[in-house]
């Protein structure tokens, strides 16, 4: 009964936060956004100390049971090592804990943090690695078999459903994903959930509060016949049957061991009450290594809570149906950050790379960076589209805090960034034809045309921009005709501001 309520809560949970990647009109965060922010990693760089106290409480009252059921990396890997299991049953043994590797991948992971290098640090994030692999993977085929709804439904006279356009939006982060996603896989199939147990840094933190937890699954020594049934589809691990003990760092609480025992050996129950039932060690009880453990540990979770209180590759259009050069993204001194970052500083030390806000945007500004120092974080570029003062989306969907909500009315006056002209590629003095999209297109009227002489009325007409009314949108950059590179683009502002 407990194995089919944890396997029905992580299927629905799992399915909500998939369908918020797959999601590409941002509706259903409004029904789902909630999951993203109960994930650890983002409620912890977002400040969320309720939020965390909460997980660290349950894990504390019930165990590790936020991997088995919202983690959706963890439930993914369940589901794998499921399909594994009916080709191959029995197939697990239990393993010693490596806890100086799992401690000491914590203590870099909180380092990365501390010093502002989430991008390095979000590549063993759970809910990060998941988000990559949903919206690089699995968000392309929704769009695709969407794609095809469309297509009929045009020929019905429906309009239930609309063609997207569906490509890759930073190659880099693509074969990233690919990775992550054969390597969980490969994992999950042969050793379960090594991943959880072994480089995890949420699954750390919630194995040392897991082995205080008042609910464990405890093993009755009276009953137990040591058949190693429980060890053996242990998918953590964690089950030692020959001295019948149990890693409490390591088990998450799934159930299976329970299910399995045919002597009813196997029990969830208060771990306080140890009539008939042998009191099992945990690593942390060893004497002299469970010092050092706790002392790295305490030392790791000081440093993520100062962390957490401290802190496309390009797409070109083919111009239609007509031949023409591609565009290219110019070079940015500063990148652009969506409305609501505040600055660049707070939105690298508090974005978790998960891609969501790249998922959602209508308007294909938002793409994964293939810069080292900002690796698979977001970041917008004007190529496909640009960003529209109406649309608030990414702001909505954020959940560690990197894009704070902004309505549309904050968002028409906030400045992300300000329009820098190119003479040199202006097509009224590098072609001598009349132009002026720019000026037409600035939803802030922050451009205006005048001669390039101003003594000269048959001069070429040029663009003057205004900056203190420049919002970044990027609406100019977008429209101007010149190839490969704009005449005009905008440089991001490392702070931004009100216009």
């Amino acid at each position: 009964m407990l194995k089919k309520l944890r396997i029905t809560l992580a299927i629905i949970c799992f399915t909500m936060i998939t369908l918020l990647f797959l999601d590409f009109t941002g509706t259903l965060h409004a029904w789902f956004g909630w999951m993203a922010k109960l994930q650890f990693v983002p409620a912890l760089l977002a400040s969320g100390s309720i939020t965390v106290l909460a997980i660290i409480i349950v894990t504390m009252t019930f165990g590790r049971i936020y991997c088995s059921i919202l983690c959706p990396l963890g439930v993914y890997q369940d589901g794998i090592s499921r399909m594994a299991e009916k080709r191959k049953k029995n197939r697990y043994k239990f393993k010693k804990s490596r806890k100086w590797l799992r401690y000491s991948i914590l203590l870099v992971f909180a380092v990365l943090l501390f010093v502002g290098l989430n991008s390095i640090a979000i590549l063993i994030a759970p809910y990060s690695i998941y988000g990559r692999i949903a919206s690089n993977l699995f968000a392309p085929l929704y769009q695709l078999i969407n794609n095809v709804l469309a297509y009929f439904a045009e020929r019905w006279d429906s309009y239930a459903f609309y063609h997207v356009d569906v490509y890759i939006k930073s190659l880099p982060i693509f074969i990233v994903s690919i990775a992550y996603f054969l390597i969980i896989t490969i994992l999950s199939l042969t050793n379960g959930r090594w991943y959880c147990n072994t480089v995890c840094p949420v699954g750390t933190i919630l194995g040392f509060f897991a082995r205080f937890s008042l609910f464990k699954p405890v093993i009755d020594t009276e009953k137990c016949n040591s058949c190693g049934l429980c060890e053996r589809n242990c998918r953590c691990s964690a089950i030692d049957s020959k001295n019948h003990k149990i890693d409490y760092t390591k088990c998450v609480t799934c159930f299976n061991c329970i299910e399995k025992c045919h002597q009813g050996a196997m029990r969830y129950r208060l771990a306080g009450n140890t009539d008939n039932v042998n009191k099992v060690k945990t690593i942390g009880d060893e004497t002299k290594n469970g010092k050092t453990s706790r002392k790295t540990f305490i030392a790791t979770v000081a440093t993520l809570a100062a962390a957490s209180t401290l802190k496309a590759q390009e797409k070109v259009v083919d111009g239609g149906l007509a031949t023409i050069e591609k565009k290219k993204a110019p070079k940015r001194e500063t990148p652009i950050k969506p409305a609501g970052s505040v600055s660049l500083d707070n939105f690298s030390s508090r974005c978790t790379g998960c891609q969501l806000c790249v998922q959602v945007c209508p308007n294909d500004v938002l793409r994964a960076s293939s810069k080292l120092d900002t690796f698979m974080q977001p970041e917008m570029s004007y190529e496909r589209g640009y960003c529209r003062p109406e649309c608030t989306k990414c702001s909505e969907v954020c959940p560690a805090g990197a894009i704070t909500k902004v309505t549309r009315e904050q968002k028409t006056a906030i400045q992300i960034g300000h329009a820098v002209w190119i003479g040199r590629n202006c097509v009224p003095l590098r072609d001598g034809v009349t132009c002026g999209n720019c000026a037409k297109h600035c939803p802030s009227g922050a451009i205006t045309m005048m001669h390039y002489d101003p003594e000269d009325a048959a001069s070429p007409m040029i663009p003057s921009i205004n900056t203190e009314r420049c919002i970044g949108c990027g609406a100019c950059e977008h429209v101007c005709p010149a190839r490969p590179f704009s005449a005009i683009f905008v440089e991001g502002n490392l702070i931004h501001k009100e216009v």
